[in-house]
């Protein structure tokens, strides 16, 4: 049998290859038998637009079931943040989210939440992990028997969710603004909620489409092209919005149709959490964000903590500290205020609201920031080589054979999670291997675009040479 094993987020794989009903069944066995031993008694279940999602939901139901573990499902699909939010609001020990997030539509996955609304902490997981069968069960009941025993009940998460988000926000400011929303789904879970919440705002890739047409739902620039477009052409339009295909992470777009990424929504939303709201608290990022959230925060006077990479590192500081703004590169941001959850549909609300209470664009408020820390630009390469050619290239970082990267010296070195070679004070250069994807990704901060990509062609060169 597919050895399973959690990655940086969730269990993930190939659709009918690893990822079959009959492993399904065996990482469910094993969540369900640690439940049980930690003297839980209920779960919630939820699913993505992915293919088979009701499928493989149904079948963790049965699962659980068969347990005797109380089962609460939506009948459609749901973003991840709703499931967190609804194991909060249910009360119940755990969650369940059968999504592989921003992987191609060819993968699915299994995430496991807990119950303060957020991922599951790294030791209850590998606890999970040592559960897991060789074999899958079989004689298990089926969802009729289930309802009728009462150990499932079906919950609108998505309503819940939108009513929380009715409470904490100021819609009406919002709606009355000018702020003119064009909103890509990516052809994933987030798209009813925008759907209701702003009638007129233009939408992209918001029907049921599991194919994703075959790109996969990642909202980073080069995947956002269309959306970038829209903006561009229409005037009346001043933010883009797009988010992964479970909706836990977030890529914007200003008025004129220029990216926006996750390390400038960070400092947005720690500039609108602490001098707006008048928020105080700790600053949890992961390793690969840049260095100006320091800066930031230090200018604020806030305790910063760099983690590995990973939401779960976070989520697991902000359910013990108060934690004011959470993130990584990756577009998973939280927030004081909320569910200890990366939410892409709740920051890119926090930065239209912004944008409504203060009147400004999204253009002007990006200025903001680098009249506090200065300029910078980011980005990252995935790199698709062989299995050889990248461990050969982890090797070398590890032992220290990375000495310049082109002309650029390397005057200091980070191994908190994969290698950052510093360049100068205000330019590095990072390598890691993905947690969830055979690929290497290189990172890279400058004081601007060109900066940017002179780094990651360097780099490039210097790494496979």
């Amino acid at each position: 049998m597919t050895n399973i094993k959690f990655g940086t987020d969730g269990w993930r794989a190939i659709i009918a290859k690893e990822y079959t009903v009959e492993n399904v069944k065996r990482i469910s066995e094993a969540t369900a038998r640690w439940m049980l031993h930690k003297k839980m008694t209920q779960v919630v279940i939820g699913y993505d637009c992915r293919f088979g999602g009701k499928m493989f939901s149904e079948t963790a139901a049965c699962v659980f079931g068969n347990f005797g573990i109380k089962v609460l499902m939506s009948e459609e699909f749901v973003s991840t943040p709703m499931v967190s939010l609804g194991v909060v609001q249910t009360k119940s020990d755990l969650g369940v989210v059968i999504t592989a997030s921003h992987n191609p539509p060819s993968y699915n996955g299994f995430k496991l939440k807990s119950s303060f609304g957020g991922p599951t902490i790294p030791s209850d997981i590998a606890e999970v992990e040592s559960l897991i069968p060789q074999d899958s069960m079989s004689g298990l009941p089926t969802i009729a028997e289930l309802k009728e025993g009462e150990l499932l009940s079906y919950i609108d998460m998505e309503q819940m969710y939108i009513d929380h988000v009715e409470k904490n926000f100021d819609l009406d400011t919002m709606r009355n603004s000018d702020v003119g929303l064009a909103y890509d789904a990516m052809w994933g879970a987030g798209q009813n909620v925008i759907r209701r919440l702003f009638p007129k705002a233009t939408l992209l890739h918001c029907g049921h489409n599991p194919s994703f047409m075959g790109q996969a739902p990642e909202p980073i620039a080069r995947n956002l092209q269309e959306l970038s477009n829209v903006l561009r052409k229409n005037k009346d339009l001043t933010v883009g919005l797009a988010n992964d295909g479970d909706a836990d992470r977030i890529g914007m777009f200003d008025g004129d149709g220029n990216f926006v990424d996750s390390h400038h929504l960070l400092l947005l939303l720690l500039i609108y959490q602490h001098k707006h709201k008048n928020l105080d608290g700790k600053v949890v990022i992961t390793f690969s964000v840049v260095d100006k959230m320091k800066r930031l925060a230090e200018k604020f006077g806030l305790e910063v903590e760099v983690t590995k990479i990973g939401f779960k590192y976070i989520a697991e500081i902000m359910i013990n500290e108060d934690v004011v703004v959470g993130g990584e590169e990756s577009g998973g941001l939280a927030v004081k205020g909320h569910i200890p959850e990366r939410d892409g549909i709740w920051v890119g609300l926090m930065i239209m609201e912004f944008m409504a209470k203060t009147g400004k664009s999204l253009k002007e408020l990006v200025q903001e920031i680098y009249d506090l820390v200065g300029p910078f630009s980011f980005d990252r390469d995935d790199l698709h080589i062989s299995e050889e050619l990248k461990q050969s290239i982890v090797s070398k970082c590890k032992a220290g054979e990375i000495k310049n990267i082109g002309d650029r010296n390397v005057i200091n070195t980070e191994t908190i999670d994969g290698y950052k070679f510093y360049l100068s004070d205000s330019e590095w250069v990072m390598v890691r291997p993905s947690g969830t994807e055979p690929v290497l990704r290189v990172y890279a901060q400058a004081p601007t675009a060109e900066g940017v990509k002179e780094i990651l062609s360097a780099a490039h060169k210097s790494l496979q040479s």
